[in-house]
């Protein structure tokens, strides 16, 4: 299989998560709100908008390869603060499971932003 498919279904696997995430904030923007705020995350009302904009814009760039690797950097960086705000809890092993699962989804945006989309993208198509 070529590196352009794989890179494509590598983009693929990874904006789903963040596709449905954001969508599904968008039929709970309160309760999302509510409990971003039972975390200490300031100005909650606001920065919800601001993750359901990341969430789905971003899985949406990756999905179809544009702006590629800065969209992969801002995303690689939520998985870890997300990741740290919302599921470090050393004393809870299913939340650290959940951790250590943004740890590996940032590490997939990190090498995405190195090797690129592929040819099988907008950026491929942009240059």
């Amino acid at each position: 299989m070529s590196s352009s498919i794989q890179l494509l279904i590598g983009r693929v696997l990874m904006s789903i998560i963040f596709i449905t995430a954001g969508y599904g904030k968008l039929g709970g923007v309160e309760g999302t709100a509510g409990y971003m705020a039972s975390m200490g995350i300031p100005l909650p009302s606001i920065t919800v908008w601001l993750v359901i904009a990341l969430e789905l814009l971003g899985g949406i760039a990756i999905l179809v390869g544009f702006f590629t690797r800065y969209v992969s950097w801002a995303l690689a960086a939520f998985c870890l603060l997300a990741g740290y705000l919302a599921h470090y809890q050393p004393d809870d092993q299913m939340q650290m499971i959940s951790f250590m699962k943004n740890l590996a989804i940032a590490g997939g945006f990190l090498v995405l932003a190195v090797h690129g989309p592929g040819t099988l993208s907008v950026d491929a198509r942009r240059k």
